[in-house]
C-alpha cells in the first residue's frame, strides 16, 4: 500500500464529459439562504448528541476572515476552477463569478462547531462501507446519511434524505467546505468537499465533486481515500470531541449575524427551551434563559402583535410557554397519531399559523390551515416517537414542509394526503370552537370578535378578486387581476334558479386566455398564455428594486414547465385593464431572473425565458427614478 502523487484534493477521472451543469441541489439550498444553512448544520449537531447524556448540545457559530493562503489546498481548487468551461448561460455566469472571487488575499468564513456530541467515527478506516464508520459516510457519500442502530434514536434524528451536507457548499462562492473531526479517542482529522462541474484538467476529464483527502494504492488496480490528520491553520482546528464545519469564501448575503441568530430561534426555539441545545453566535449566547430576550427584542423581531404577518417566532415562544397543551388525535386512515397542541386565541393576531415540531425540537413549517390563515390564533404541535417517525417520512428534502408529493408508494401517498388534510380539519375545528367560546350567543353579546371574523372573511373574499402587494414601508396596496364585470339584475325566476346552483369552485391559479396580436406583434403558436390569479403573486419593493414571486405549485398547467415568459398590464382601482399604456423601458432599467441570476431580455413588454424551479419563478427588477410605485398590474404567463 503506497501514497500516490501528493495532492490534497482528489477528483475521480472519467473517460468523457457528459454532464455540464452544477449539482441542482446547490441551487435549492442557495435559495434557502441563511435559514437553510443554519438549519442543516444545527440539525446535524443535534443528531450527533452524546447518547445518554443530559447535557445540551452546544453549537458555536463564528464568522470572521482568513488569509486565502491558510486555506488547505486552495491553490489546487483555483487551478481546477481556472479550467472550467461553461456550456450554457447559467454555468458560464456561475464560473465567471467563481473566477472573480478566487483571487482575494483574505476571505470571509463561517464555522459551526459542536460540543457534547459524538463526532464522526472510523476516520482511520478511510473509505469504508461499514455502517459504524460515519466518517466515510459523511466524507465520501452523496445522498446518504448514517442510520442509528437504535431505532428510537434514528427516529428522532432530523436528517433523512442525505442531501443536507451540500447546504454548506452552497454558502461558499467557490462551493467549498471543510469539516474537522475529533473522535472519542482524540483523533483529529480534516476533510472537505467542493462542487464544480465535470471538467478537463491536464488533458484528463474528471467528475464534478472533489474531496479533500489523501489517496493510497491498495492493489495494482485499486485506490482508497484516507483522511488527513489535522495539522492545519487554527480556523480549521477541532481539538475537542465533535465536528466543526468551516465554509471559506462565504457568500456576502450569508455573512449576517442578526439573520443567523433569527434562523436559530426560528427553527430551534423548542430545542433551546427544552434545554437540548445552546447556540453561541460570535459572542451572543442563545439558551433556555436568554432566548426570550432575543425574541422579545425589536432588534430581531417585530414586537407589535398586529404586525406579525410573516414571522411568528415570538408568538410561538409565548404560546408554548404560557399555554397548557391539549391532546389531539390525527388519523391517516389506518392509525391515529397523538399530539400535544399548544393553542392560543388572541384577537390581536393577524395571521394564524401552526408550528409543526419534530421531537428533536426542530420546526418543520409554519403551517397554514385552509380557510383560517387570517384567524386570530397561534399554535405549536409536537408529538411522541411514533408521531415523529411519521412526520419525518412526510418532510420534503429541505425539512421545510409536510408533503406527500415525494412518496412513491400510492397507498402511502394516499394515507399521507389524508393525514395532512385531517390535521388541517382538526385544527380548524379547534379554531372554530375558540371563536364561538369568545363570542357567546346568549345574554349580552360581545360583538368585537364577531366583527373581527366577519371583517376577515370579507377581506378573504375580497382577496379572491384582489391580492395584497407588499411595499417597502410594510403597508399594503391592492391590485385587481382583471376588469370586474357589472352584474345584471336577476329576475325572480333567475334568482330562484340560482339558489339551486352548486357553490362556485375555487379559483384556479392560472386561467387560459385567448392570444390577441397587438400592433406588429406576431403570436407564437407554440405557446399558451394564462392570466395569473393574484393569490399566486407576491410583490415587494425595496429601495430601487422590485421583487416579484410567482408560486405556480398549484397550477398543473405551469408548475412542471422549465421556463415561462411573463408580461404585464396596468389596471386601475376599479380593475379596468389598460393593456397598451405600459412601457417596460420607461419604468425598469433591467430584469434579473433570481433563480438563475441571469439578466433577461424584454421584447414587446414580454420578459423572456424566466426559469421555473420547484414550481416557483422569481424576478428582480431595477426601478428607474421616475417609476410610479403605486402602479397596479395584472400578470400574464406564457408557456
Amino acid at each position: 500500500m503506497g501514497h500516490l502523487e501528493k495532492q490534497l484534493w482528489q477528483f475521480s477521472p472519467i473517460p468523457n464529459i457528459e454532464e455540464s451543469n452544477f449539482n441542482k441541489i446547490l441551487e435549492r439550498f442557495f435559495n434557502l439562504r441563511i435559514s437553510g444553512l443554519v438549519r442543516e448544520n444545527t440539525q446535524n449537531a443535534l443528531d450527533g448528541r452524546l447518547l445518554g447524556s443530559e447535557k445540551p448540545v452546544v453549537l458555536t457559530i463564528k464568522t470572521g476572515t482568513v488569509k486565502t493562503n491558510d486555506i488547505p489546498g486552495i491553490n489546487e481548487i483555483i487551478e481546477r476552477i481556472s479550467c472550467l468551461k461553461g456550456r450554457n448561460s447559467y454555468t458560464k455566469e456561475a464560473i465567471e463569478h467563481m473566477q472573480k472571487k478566487m483571487h482575494q488575499d483574505e476571505v470571509s468564513y463561517i464555522s459551526f462547531e459542536d460540543a457534547n456530541t459524538r463526532g464522526l467515527t472510523g476516520a482511520k478506516n478511510g473509505q469504508s462501507f461499514s455502517k459504524e464508520d460515519t466518517w466515510a459516510i459523511y466524507a465520501y457519500n452523496k445522498g446518504v446519511h448514517f442510520e442509528e442502530e437504535d431505532e428510537a434514536v434514528e427516529t428522532s434524528r432530523g436528517g433523512s434524505h442525505g442531501v443536507g451536507k451540500i447546504a454548506s457548499n452552497a454558502a461558499s462562492d467557490l462551493n467549498l467546505m471543510y469539516f474537522a473531526n475529533c473522535d472519542a479517542e482524540g483523533n483529529q482529522h480534516l476533510g472537505g468537499t467542493v462542487q464544480l462541474i465535470e471538467h478537463t484538467y491536464k488533458e484528463q476529464s474528471y467528475r464534478s465533486s472533489g474531496y479533500f483527502t489523501d489517496i493510497k494504492r491498495i492493489s495494482e488496480n485499486k485506490t482508497k481515500f484516507y483522511p488527513f490528520e489535522n495539522t492545519f491553520h487554527e480556523v480549521f482546528e477541532k481539538k475537542t470531541r465533535g465536528l466543526k464545519i468551516i465554509i471559506p469564501f462565504l457568500r456576502e448575503e450569508y455573512n449576517n449575524e442578526r439573520e443567523i441568530i433569527k434562523s436559530v430561534c426560528d427553527s430551534f426555539f423548542i430545542s433551546i427551551l427544552q434545554q437540548k441545545l445552546e447556540v453561541v453566535v460570535n459572542d451572543k449566547r442563545i439558551t433556555h434563559d436568554t432566548i426570550r430576550g432575543y425574541v422579545s427584542s425589536s432588534e430581531y423581531y417585530t414586537q407589535e402583535i398586529s404586525e406579525m404577518k410573516d414571522e411568528f417566532t415570538p408568538l410561538y415562544v409565548s404560546t408554548y410557554l404560557d399555554q397548557d397543551p391539549r391532546k389531539i388525535a390525527i388519523s391517516d386512515g389506518v392509525r391515529d397519531y397523538e399530539f400535544n397542541l399548544y393553542f392560543r386565541y388572541d384577537e390581536a393576531i393577524p395571521k394564524g399559523r401552526v408550528a409543526i415540531i419534530r421531537t428533536i425540537g426542530m420546526k418543520i413549517e409554519d403551517k397554514k390551515i385552509k380557510g383560517n390563515v387570517n384567524k386570530p390564533f397561534n399554535a405549536v404541535l409536537i408529538g411522541g416517537a411514533a408521531e415523529d417517525a411519521y412526520l419525518k417520512s412526510l418532510e420534503n428534502e429541505s425539512h421545510t414542509e409536510l408533503s406527500f408529493d415525494h412518496i412513491k408508494d400510492p397507498l402511502l401517498q394516499k394515507r399521507a394526503k389524508k393525514f395532512i388534510n385531517n390535521l388541517s380539519r382538526k385544527i380548524a375545528e379547534i379554531i372554530e370552537e375558540a371563536i364561538k367560546k369568545n363570542n357567546p350567543t346568549d345574554g349580552l353579546m360581545n360583538t368585537k370578535d364577531i366583527l373581527y371574523v366577519v371583517e376577515n372573511e370579507f377581506k378573504q373574499e375580497l382577496s379572491d378578486a384582489m391580492s395584497t402587494v407588499l411595499t417597502n414601508k410594510g403597508k399594503s396596496i391592492v391590485k385587481a387581476p382583471t376588469p370586474i364585470p357589472k352584474k345584471k339584475n336577476d329576475s325572480k325566476g333567475e334568482k330562484k334558479k340560482n339558489q339551486n346552483k352548486p357553490e362556485a369552485k375555487p379559483k384556479k391559479p392560472v386561467k387560459r386566455v385567448k392570444p390577441e396580436p397587438q400592433g406588429n406583434e406576431i403570436n407564437d403558436q407554440t405557446t399558451t398564455k394564462y392570466v395569473a390569479n393574484p393569490d399566486i403573486v407576491e410583490r415587494l419593493i425595496i429601495g430601487n428594486k422590485e421583487v416579484v414571486r410567482f408560486n405556480f405549485k398549484e397550477s398543473k398547467e405551469i408548475s412542471n414547465e422549465p421556463i415561462c415568459n411573463i408580461s404585464l398590464s396596468i389596471i386601475d382601482g376599479m380593475g379596468v385593464e389598460y393593456s397598451n399604456e405600459f412601457r417596460f423601458e420607461d419604468n425598469y432599467s433591467r430584469v434579473i431572473d433570481r433563480t438563475t441570476g441571469n439578466v433577461r431580455a424584454v421584447q414587446n413588454n414580454i420578459i423572456k425565458e424566466i426559469a421555473i424551479s420547484d414550481g416557483v419563478a422569481q424576478l428582480e427588477l431595477e426601478l428607474k427614478n421616475n417609476f410610479n410605485k403605486a402602479l397596479k398590474y395584472v400578470y400574464y404567463v406564457e408557456v
